[in-house]
C-alpha cells in the first residue's frame, strides 16, 4: 500500500500538506501496528520523516526572527489537523518535541534528505508552505527572509523559483514578472510562454484528486499566477 501511494505522490505535482498525504499508506500501515518510529536515526523513508522534517523547518523559520507569534504556531497546527486529523495531527507533534525538538538537527541536513528523497516540485511546494507560515501573522520580516532563502539553497531551489515564491507573499516593484520568472524586458511572446509553462505546472486539476485542502492551496497559487499575468497584459495591452 504504502508504495503505491508513495509512486502515485511522487508523479503528481502537490502542496507541502497534500505531499505528506500521499504518504497516506505509510501512515494507515503504521497506525495500524501501533509503529512510531525515531526518523533521525533511519535511512527508510517514511510518511513520518516527511512530516516531522517539515516541522522543523516550520520552527526555524517561526523562530528566525526572533519572536514566536500565536498565529503562526495556529497555522501549522491547522494545517496538519487539517491534513491528517486531530488524533494524527497532536501524534506528529508529540513525537516532533520529544525527538527532534532538541536534537540539533539542521536546516542543510534536512535540506540535503529532502533532495535525496524528492521531486523538485515538491520542495517547491514546501517552499511556498514555508513561505505562508511566516506571513500567517501579516508581514514577512528580513530575518525569515534570510532563513527562506537559506533553507531554499539547502533543498537547492533555483534563483529564479525562489524570486517567484517570495515574489507571491512580499510585494516588490515588478512584482508580477518576477512570479512569472520573467524580466521586465522580455517579449509578449516570451511572457505568454513562461504564463503558459506556469499555468501547466501549476494547475489545481494535477490535485483534484488529493482532496478540498490541496485543491484550494493549488488554487491560491494559481489566482496568483493568473493575477500576475494580468496585471502585465494591461500594461502592455496585448490579449
Amino acid at each position: 500500500m504504502r508504495w503505491l501511494f508513495a509512486f502515485i505522490g511522487y508523479m503528481i505535482f502537490r502542496f507541502p500538506g497534500a505531499l505528506l498525504g500521499f504518504f497516506l499508506g505509510s501512515i494507515l500501515e503504521a497506525g495500524s501496528r501501533g509503529q512510531i518510529r525515531s526518523t533521525i536515526q533511519t535511512n527508510n523513508v517514511s510518511a513520518q520523516e516527511f512530516e516531522l522534517r517539515l516541522l522543523a523547518l516550520a520552527s526555524m523559520v517561526i523562530k528566525a526572527d526572533g519572536k514566536t507569534t500565536q498565529s503562526e504556531l495556529d497555522y501549522v497546527r491547522i494545517q496538519f489537523v487539517q491534513f491528517f486529523g486531530k488524533a494524527r495531527a497532536n501524534e506528529i507533534f508529540r513525537v516532533y518535541n520529544t525527538e527532534v525538538k532538541n536534537s540539533g538537527i539542521s536546516a542543510q541536513e534536512i535540506g540535503q534528505f529532502l533532495v535525496g528523497r524528492t521531486r523538485y516540485e515538491v520542495r517547491l511546494q514546501m517552499l511556498d508552505f514555508l513561505f505562508r507560515i511566516a506571513k500567517a501573522d501579516g508581514n514577512v520580516s528580513v530575518t525569515e527572509l534570510h532563513k527562506l532563502q537559506e533553507i531554499a539553497g539547502y533543498m537547492r531551489i533555483s534563483a529564479p523559483d525562489y524570486a517567484s515564491i517570495k515574489a507571491m507573499f512580499v510585494a516588490q516593484t515588478d512584482g508580477a514578472y518576477t512570479i512569472l520568472e520573467v524580466s521586465k524586458s522580455a517579449s509578449d511572446a516570451e511572457i505568454k510562454k513562461a504564463y503558459r509553462a506556469l499555468v501547466k505546472k501549476h494547475h489545481p486539476d494535477k490535485v483534484r484528486n488529493l482532496g478540498q485542502a490541496a485543491e484550494q492551496a493549488a488554487k491560491m497559487k494559481f489566482q496568483r499566477i493568473q493575477e500576475a499575468y494580468e496585471s502585465i497584459k494591461n500594461e502592455r495591452g496585448f490579449s
